[in-house]
């Protein structure tokens, strides 16, 4: 296909007419729109600073508006980067696992298969309990908040996505129950959020944790759900390396 290539092959987000097309095509638009904006919002602050203080501080001002101005439309711009792809930011998810958690005792599995579920992003193993991580993407101007206990994107119910991520922690609790030699284990589901505007960066709804990812690396340590001590967390691990496989592939304990 002409414009095409093997890396970006298949994916909804290159296609013409496309809600990230659409939004690049937008962003570049409104280009002349944002540095006409920046500017006066430089000069302003550049004339009333540099009356009521003096002229040097007047530039540094107008300068400083101009630059948290940029700021804000570039960090805008950068977060909706993995929707903008065509991804749902599971890859992401995964570095920033690798980073932070799995340096302080975390073990993660990426890419494993729940019994009649599918596959999941992520199953997180630690000291303060087990984590099924699901990813998303949005729109940036999506909506993402919890009423009354219930989570809803855009003030629509995701009775859907919420069935699949607490069903998918259920069985994988029991089948990791079923490998361990004793105890019982619970696996909670989070949600991580890519792009969009998530109410209160983080919360619970429909019993999924839902947040951004830098916002969900604290929630294991803030609101813990087991007390796991090392040689635990390594049991529990192993055994969802043994009994959650890899697309569909199964292991022995040869």
């Amino acid at each position: 296909m002409i414009g095409g290539t093997i890396y970006t092959r298949g994916r909804a987000a290159f296609t013409g007419g496309s809600p990230q097309a659409v939004f690049e095509e937008l962003w570049l638009r409104e280009r002349k729109s944002r540095l006409r904006t920046r500017a006066i919002i430089a000069g302003i602050a550049l004339i009333v600073c540099g009356y009521a203080v003096s002229p040097l501080f007047g530039v540094l001002a107008g300068a400083l508006a101009g630059g948290i101005d940029a700021a804000v439309h570039w960090w805008r711009y950068r977060s909706a980067g993995v929707w903008r792809r065509g991804l749902r930011g599971e890859e992401r998810m995964a570095r920033i696992l690798r980073w932070t958690l799995e340096r302080r005792g975390y073990r993660a599995l990426h890419q494993r298969v729940v019994p009649g579920y599918g596959t999941v992003d992520t199953l997180l193993v630690g000291p303060t309990g087990i984590w099924l991580i699901d990813n998303q993407a949005y729109h940036p101007d999506t909506e993402i908040t919890e009423h009354g206990g219930r989570l809803f994107i855009d003030d629509r119910t995701q009775s859907q996505l919420v069935k699949r991520l607490n069903g998918a922690a259920r069985q994988a609790a029991e089948t990791l129950t079923a490998r361990l030699v004793a105890g019982e284990v619970t696996v909670t589901p989070m949600l991580a959020v890519h792009g969009g505007k998530v109410r209160r960066r983080r919360f619970v709804a429909d019993g999924i944790v839902v947040g951004t990812p830098w916002r969900l690396l604290r929630w294991p340590a803030h609101d813990p759900t087991a007390e796991l001590p090392p040689k635990r967390v390594e049991e529990i691990w192993r055994a969802a390396v043994y009994s959650l496989p890899i697309g569909g592939r199964t292991m022995t304990d040869a």
